[in-house]
């Protein structure tokens, strides 16, 4: 498993499937959970699910915003995910860039640093990619001053693009 010093200006984003787990970390606390993540036609959803496959939640991002589901099936709104995750969760994730980052890309007209050891530093994180011996991410690691998010994939597929950019399935009940 090789660390991704690879990095490169953000291009357009190929759609993919991927399933895997994700920890949080804030203050030593952690939070585990499993997720399927889907990015098409230019919406990303991401379901959080229990270890037992139970989907606790939604996240979907797409032209208009991004929005989250509850397992209750209750619909928050934000203008971005940073904002959406802060007032669900407290605190601010970048969700919108996981796609980029997990694809070995830095934020296209935003300030970023390669430090030495060939981590990624853009916005307040960190980021860390170990790759598979095929080039796909198995690690995604980002750390920030406040908490850390790790995501471990299990599997990722790449596809063409099938059109139009689409809306989050969600926001028709929105």
């Amino acid at each position: 498993m090789a660390t991704s010093d690879s990095w490169r200006e953000q291009t357009e984003m190929p759609d993919f499937t991927a399933g895997g787990r994700l920890a949080v970390k804030v203050n030593e606390k952690g939070s585990y959970a499993n997720f399927d993540w889907t990015h098409q036609n230019q919406v990303q959803t991401i379901d959080v699910n229990t270890p037992l496959g139970n989907t606790v939640g939604q996240l979907c991002q797409d032209g208009q915003g991004v929005l989250a589901v509850d397992g209750k099936g209750q619909v928050y709104q934000a203008a971005s995910a940073e904002a959406l995750s802060e007032q669900l969760l407290g605190y601010a994730l970048p969700v919108q860039y996981l796609d980029v980052w997990a694809n070995g890309q830095w934020v296209k007209n935003a300030p970023y640093q390669i430090l030495p050891d060939g981590r990624l530093q853009q916005f307040e994180w960190t980021i860390t990619r170990r790759l598979k011996e095929d080039g796909t991410p198995r690690i995604l690691q980002l750390e920030s001053p406040k908490l850390s998010l790790r995501l471990v994939f299990d599997q990722i597929t790449y596809s063409k693009s099938s059109g139009a950019a689409g809306q989050c399935a969600a926001r028709a009940g929105a």
